[in-house]
């Protein structure tokens, strides 16, 4: 990271990286490789972490470290669960979940935190230990080793987090705990005798309760979304207290309460349909959010919600009712002559892509056919998204 290389990058990062790969030899003082890399990474910083795409002398991992990286936003929400004063991270990479915790001594100056950041891989603790330097933070020590050795002679922390590779050796996006590596499960007593809580951060695919059951001891399950999408979920174990609660952003409930809840059904649309974000279809509390926001659902499979009276800040997208129409290219021609619509399906037998397909319709616009199915009865509604 010379002046130079810092000023080629500046110079050039908004060009096309295959062509200045190309062009390499024109700039012989200069590591293309590396440049691109750094490019690449800053491009994605702009998005996923702005705070760093900021600091010019950041480096940046390879492309796969990047995507397997936390964002900066659920970073900063796993550090907001806990106040703990000594922290293993058993899964470095990157570090940006490291570099989120090391914040946490903001919040208490009067009580330092410690960080230990475990990664096997030595070219990402040399980075780690170089971007340490970079931002000034002193409170984190890095440790090339494997994070289970390494915990093995270790002492007690108040926390340990751990996000397994969700990779299979064949380069496979795999879930279950038990296909991840390091395997917690086989784990599980050492990683739980070393620490007052742990957190694990697991694939948004993951099966919640099963997860709770080979867990064992989970205290809570947060659900992490970010701008409508489903990021990650974690795991915090500890001492339960009672039965675990699932939270999804100001959402949270048990089991318990979804099973209690008395859903209420509703045999037509009213002027406002709502569908939930992407974390609560996750968690799956589809009675509660019927009874919390008094909504009617249109199925028991459906999992859209209707009423006449608009509902304040509901945690999904909510649509306006412009009126029912058949699923026909004639009448969807007539009700929208542009051609552009966003088509949604729930609980319906075509998926919205062929669906938008066989009625002619292009991605855009302002309005959207949400096909559905109302009680035991398939319906189709052209819609407006209400922002108010």
């Amino acid at each position: 990271m010379t002046r130079e290389f810092i000023n080629f990058v500046n110079a050039h990062k908004d060009e096309d990286t295959a062509r200045l790969l190309l062009s390499a030899t024109r700039y012989p003082s200069i590591d293309m490789s590396a440049a691109v890399q750094q490019i690449e990474g800053l491009r994605t910083a702009r998005e996923k972490w702005p705070s760093l795409s900021e600091c010019e002398e950041f480096v940046y991992p390879p492309r796969l470290n990047r995507e397997q990286a936390s964002s900066e936003e659920t970073a900063h929400y796993k550090a907001s669960l806990v106040s703990p004063f000594s922290i293993a991270d058993l899964t470095g990479g990157m570090g940006i979940d490291t570099l989120a915790f090391a914040e946490i001594e903001h919040r208490h100056p009067a009580s330092p935190v410690l960080i230990d950041y475990v990664e096997r891989d030595p070219q990402l603790c040399a980075l780690m230990e170089q971007n340490l330097k970079v931002l000034g933070i002193t409170n984190v020590c890095v440790h090339c080793a494997d994070s289970m050795e390494w915990l093995s002679t270790a002492g007690h922390f108040n926390l340990i987090f751990i996000d397994p590779a969700r990779r299979s050796a064949a380069g496979r996006k795999v879930a279950a705990f038990e296909d991840c590596t390091p395997n917690i499960l086989e784990h599980r007593k050492l990683l739980q005798s070393h620490c007052q809580q742990l957190m694990v951060k697991a694939s948004p695919m993951i099966d919640i309760d099963l997860a709770v059951q080979q867990l064992g001891n989970v205290i809570s399950v947060h659900i992490v979304g970010v701008k409508g999408e489903c990021k990650e979920v974690l795991f915090i174990c500890g001492e339960p207290a009672g039965e675990p609660r699932i939270t999804c952003g100001n959402f949270s409930f048990s089991r318990s309460e979804e099973t209690a809840a008395e859903g209420h059904y509703g045999q037509s649309v009213g002027r406002y349909l709502y569908e939930p974000d992407a974390t609560l279809m996750k968690a799956g509390p589809f009675k509660l959010i019927s009874q919390r926001y008094h909504l009617a659902q249109l199925g028991r499979n459906t999992h859209l919600y209707t009423s006449n009276e608009r509902v304040i800040n509901f945690p999904g997208r909510v649509f306006e009712v412009l009126k029912e129409m058949k699923i026909s290219r004639k009448e969807v021609s007539s009700a929208i002559p542009g051609g552009k619509a966003h088509v949604v399906t729930r609980n319906y037998p075509v998926e919205a892509s062929a669906l938008q397909h066989q009625l002619g319709l292009k991605e855009g616009g302002d309005l959207f056919i949400i096909a559905t199915t109302v009680g035991n009865r398939k319906a189709s509604y052209l819609c407006a998204r209400n922002l108010a």
